[in-house]
C-alpha cells in the first residue's frame, strides 16, 4: 500500500472555503483497537479481575466486534505479534477481513530498557531498543501497515539535576532516525505522554511531538525517505491519545490541531480522561464529552479520514461491551457535530463582537434534549 497522503489536512481555508468543506466532509468512522486490553492488564493495587486470555482467544473477541464495526487491530512487537505467531495473524485476517494496522516496536517493557530505550545512555541497551526499532518497521513493510506507533514510555528521568536533556532528546531522535533509514518508507506515528511511567516522559506533549518530527526527518539520509519528504509528506506523524493529552492539561482541539496542521496526524488513540490524574483508558465519552465533540469538529475542519484507534482498560465490564460503548459515543458525538449549524459557528467566531455568548448559548441548545424548553435563540447572522 502506498503512504498514505495526508497532505491535505494542512489545506488553509477561508470562511466561505471552511464552510463548503465543512457541509460536504463527512468523516468515514473507522475503528481499530489495541489487542493489549483484550486481556485483563497488570495492576499495582489488585488482582486480574479476568483470566489472561491468549492470542486466539484475544483474536475471537475481535472477530465478534468485526460486525459493530472494529476494522483493524493493533499490537507490539514482539510480545503480540511477532515472526512466530504471523500465521495466526494473516489467517484472521483473512477470515475476519479485519487487517493489523499497526506493529509496535515495545520499547518500554523489557528489563534491558530500565534506563531508557531509544534515548538510553548505555549503548549496548541503546543498540537493542533500535535493533527491535527495526524488526519492527520491517513488519510492518512486509504486513503493508499504515504506520508503526512509537511511544517512549521508559525514556525520561524523575530527577531533573544535572540531567544532559540535549543529549537525551538527540539520542532518541538518532536511534528513530537511524531505523527509519534502514527500513526505509514506514511512517512512524509518534505518541507523546507527560508522565507514567517515568515521571517525566521525553516528548511529552503534542507540540513537542511535532518538534520530535522536525528533528527526525532533518536526519533522515536514505533515499527513498528523502523522495517522500521532497514530495512534502510527513514520515515522523503522531498519534495523540485523549488521555495522555489531558494528562498535561492540554486542550484537546487545541492539541490535536497542531499535527493536523501540518499533515502529521497519522491515528488517533480515543478514550476518555480527567485533566491531570493517573492514565485511566476510560471508555470514550464517560469524562469531556464536549472535548470529544470539540476534538471530532477540528478533525472535521482539517479532513481527517483516518482510524479511530479504541485504546480503552475495560477492568470492570466485558471487552465487548466496553468496545461497543466507545464506538458508538464516537458515532453519536460525530452524529451531533454533523447538526451544527456551521455557518453560524463560523460566523461567531469571525465577528467575536457580534456575537458575544452567542456559541455557548446554542451549543446548551445542541446538546439539550429539549431544546424548545429554553430561551428562544436568534441566529447571530
Amino acid at each position: 500500500m502506498p503512504l498514505i497522503d495526508l497532505r491535505p489536512q494542512a489545506v488553509r481555508r477561508d470562511p466561505q472555503q471552511m464552510l463548503k468543506h465543512l457541509q460536504t466532509f463527512q468523516p468515514e468512522l473507522k475503528f481499530s483497537a489495541g489487542i493489549w486490553f483484550f486481556s485483563p492488564a497488570a495492576s499495582r493495587f489488585h488482582s486480574k479481575y479476568e483470566a489472561d486470555r491468549d492470542l486466539r482467544q484475544r483474536l475471537d473477541i475481535a472477530a465478534r466486534l468485526a460486525k459493530h464495526g472494529l476494522s483493524a487491530l493493533e499490537a507490539h512487537y514482539p510480545n503480540e505479534v511477532n515472526e512466530d505467531n504471523l500465521p495466526i495473524w494473516q489467517q484472521f485476517t483473512r477470515d475476519t477481513g479485519v487487517r493489523l494496522l499497526t506493529v509496535i516496536p515495545l520499547l518500554f517493557w523489557d528489563e534491558h530498557f530500565e534506563w531508557g530505550s531509544l534515548s538510553n545512555p548505555l549503548p549496548e541497551k541503546r543498540k537493542l531498543a533500535i535493533e527491535r526499532t527495526k524488526r519492527a518497521l520491517a513488519l510492518n513493510k512486509q504486513l503493508d501497515t499504515d504506520f508503526a506507533i512509537v511511544w517512549p514510555g521508559i525514556d525520561g528521568y524523575e530527577n531533573p539535576f544535572g540531567v544532559d536533556f540535549a543529549s537525551m532528546r538527540a539520542r532518541f531522535a538518532d536511534g528513530l532516525a537511524e531505523a527509519m533509514d534502514a527500513v526505509p518508507g514506514v511512517r512512524i506515528a509518534f505518541e507523546p505522554k507527560p508522565y507514567e511511567p517515568r515521571g517525566h516522559i521525553l516528548y511529552g506533549t503534542t507540540p513537542e511531538g511535532v518538534l520530535l518530527g522536525h528533528q527526525v526527518e532533518r536526519l533522515l539520509r536514505h533515499a527513498d525517505n528523502r523522495r517522500l519528504l521532497d514530495e512534502g509528506h510527513a514520515l515522523v506523524c503522531l498519534n495523540p491519545e485523549i488521555g495522555h493529552v489531558l494528562m498535561g492539561f492540554e486542550d484537546l482541539a487545541y492539541a490535536y490541531s497542531w499535527p493536523l496542521s501540518e499533515g502529521r496526524l497519522a491515528h488517533t488513540h480515543c478514550n476518555s480522561q480527567p485533566l491531570g490524574n493517573y492514565d485511566q483508558d476510560l471508555n470514550v465519552g464517560v469524562i469531556g464529552p464536549e472535548q470529544l465533540e470539540a476534538m471530532l469538529y477540528t478533525l472535521r475542519m482539517h479532513g481527517y479520514n483516518g482510524y479511530f484507534g479504541i485504546d480503552i482498560n475495560p477492568e470492570r465490564m466485558p471487552v465487548e461491551t466496553a468496545m461497543q460503548i466507545s464506538m458508538d459515543a464516537i458515532r453519536a458525538a460525530n452524529d451531533r457535530i454533523s447538526e451544527i449549524d456551521h455557518e453560524a459557528v463560523l460566523w461567531a467566531h469571525e465577528h467575536p463582537d457580534r456575537a458575544r455568548g452567542w456559541l455557548e448559548a446554542y451549543l446548551v441548545r445542541a446538546r439539550a434534549p429539549h431544546p424548545e424548553r429554553l430561551a428562544p435563540l436568534q441566529r447571530p447572522l
